[in-house]
């Protein structure tokens, strides 16, 4: 079961929720809305649930997780530009002194491409300069990473999406990710698309029951000052943190409108991990946690 969640720690390196939203994404010559503005926001509890390494432990901690994003959709001669902004903060109920920080957080601009080789050729450049830190903002939390994919649209039931995901700070800075949509029945669609895979019953035109996994994995700079356990003698100040987590669970998508739609989630958090690669130290869960989630999503 560990190499198991391994694997998809790996995998979940290479995969943003860009990704899955290629499918959502065509690329038209014909004429069309010049701007378009989307909004996401996201909100999660997990409850406690303990990591070790080794004998060390950090136990019965909880977990909020809270994103937000814009983006601005200019129609262009090449593409569709997606231009916006995205914070996420994952807030740990961690006692200072751990070798695990209290507070991950993301500001990040984002800057890609929608654009098409063919009609069943979708492509997708995007990337998110921004900072990944811990406690403190400083100009050495500074990163880069981006996704090259692409979307074959083979029918109306059947898609396949593909690409590369970088991270230069990550310990794998170059990973594979993709996964295939197919709707293999009028109320059944088997959307196998990383980070989301997930199996979706359309109960009617405004509500869908979706059951499946979402893997999470970004890369973060922790504090100068962060010390953790003075008795290690590799020091962790300033070091790269990878933090993973897989959420298996059901919800429900409610229509609320042609421009919006509302997400309910529920279900266990079977694994974590809070790998600090080039150190060599990593803090992985013993036992899962409930979580439930909610997000909005709002097009116009």
């Amino acid at each position: 079961m560990v190499k198991f969640f391994r694997l998809l720690y790996l995998v979940s390196l290479a995969t943003t929720p860009a990704f899955a939203g290629m499918l959502e994404a065509p690329v038209e010559n014909g004429d069309g809305d010049p701007l378009a503005i989307e909004f996401d926001f996201q909100g999660a509890y997990v409850g406690e649930g303990d990591v070790e390494r080794g004998s060390r432990a950090i136990n019965n901690f909880e977990e909020w997780n809270f994103l937000g994003r814009l983006l601005i959709l200019p129609r262009t001669k090449i593409g569709i530009l997606r231009l916006g902004a995205e914070y996420e903060i994952y807030d740990f109920d961690i006692s200072e002194g751990a070798q695990v920080p209290d507070k991950l957080q993301s500001a990040a601009v984002i800057v890609g491409l929608d654009t098409k080789f063919s009609d069943s050729f979708l492509i997708r450049l995007e990337a998110k300069p921004g900072f990944y830190f811990a406690d403190d903002l400083e100009g050495e939390d500074f990163n880069v990473p981006f996704i090259i994919g692409g979307t074959y649209l083979y029918s109306s039931t059947l898609q396949f999406v593909f690409g590369v995901g970088v991270d230069l700070e990550g310990q794998y800075p170059i990973l594979p990710g993709g996964g295939v949509r197919w709707k293999f029945a009028p109320q059944w669609v088997l959307n196998a698309t990383l980070p989301t895979p997930r199996l979706e019953y359309e109960f009617n035109r405004n509500l869908t029951i979706y059951a499946g996994a979402e893997l999470r994995s970004k890369s973060f700079r922790v504090d100068d000052d962060f010390v953790g356990d003075a008795s290690e003698p590799g020091n962790l100040n300033n070091a790269i943190l990878s933090y993973t987590e897989v959420r298996t669970g059901a919800g429900l998508v409610w229509k609320l409108g042609d421009a919006c739609k509302l997400s309910v989630e529920g279900g266990y958090l079977p694994y974590r991990q809070f790998d600090y690669h080039r150190a060599d130290i990593r803090y992985k869960s013993e036992g899962g946690a409930p979580y439930g989630s909610i997000s909005l999503h709002a097009a116009f």
